[in-house]
């Protein structure tokens, strides 16, 4: 049985998801209530210190798009955060992504493979601290990211974007600087090697009998302002 059918209220207090329990990993839309990101995952590790969700291949997602369906970068970055935008459902193409969250962090560390499970790289998501409710995770995105090679060289992501973000008002200045902060703590963790990199998690490979868990109607049920 799923977390969805047997409830997880117990689990989101005291941190006891069990593995292949599903869940949902979902973002608000930056500064409101508004759920934008829910992506249904299967617990692979729930403790104190981490919590790891497979998101496997051919998911069906919600993701945001454009109010008249464009994708979202498919948009000129001088207008993709001013115009109205939606909801739309997607099956996750490619290969699947392994999602790391220790309790507190302000990212998430995601595990991406090339078809026949070469490694490809890890991606540092700058985010809000996951919030843990009966049913999943949820956060808000950050927009600035910070992509690290098997070689263990990073390079910063999406710089553009999360400039643009605090033009359009989605960010201001001492938010921004607090994400910042967060990079470069996180920079200072990959240059040590410390958890979850050297955790051999690139190794890791889901059980086959896992099914791929569904997407449930009220996805964007529970929703909260992370924060003021």
């Amino acid at each position: 049985m799923t977390a969805e059918t047997t409830g997880t209220t117990g689990a989101a207090e005291t941190g006891s998801w069990q593995p292949g329990d599903h869940i949902l990993w979902r973002y608000r839309s930056n500064g409101t209530d508004r759920v934008h990101i829910c992506r249904p995952v299967t617990v692979v590790e729930d403790t104190p210190e981490l919590l790891a969700a497979w998101m496997a291949p051919g998911t069906v997602c919600v993701k945001p798009v454009l109010s008249d369906g464009t994708p979202v970068h498919r948009e000129p970055l001088a207008t993709r955060y001013t115009k109205p935008r939606s909801t739309t459902l997607s099956r996750w193409f490619g290969t699947g992504v392994l999602k790391l969250a220790r309790p507190g962090d302000p990212w998430s560390v995601w595990l991406f493979w090339e078809n026949g499970w070469r490694f490809k790289n890890w991606y540092v998501n700058l985010e809000e601290p996951l919030r843990r409710w009966a049913r999943g995770v949820d956060s808000e995105d950050h927009f600035l990211d910070i992509s690290v090679h098997p070689d263990r060289s990073w390079e910063w992501r999406d710089e553009d974007e999360f400039a643009q973000a605090q033009q359009a008002g989605l960010m201001h200045t001492a938010q921004a600087e607090r994400v910042r902060a967060a990079g470069r703590a996180a920079i200072e963790l990959i240059d040590a090697w410390g958890s979850p990199f050297r955790d051999d998690w690139e190794n890791w490979r889901p059980d086959p009998a896992w099914p791929v868990p569904e997407l449930p109607a009220d996805w964007d049920s529970g929703a909260t302002r992370l924060r003021s």
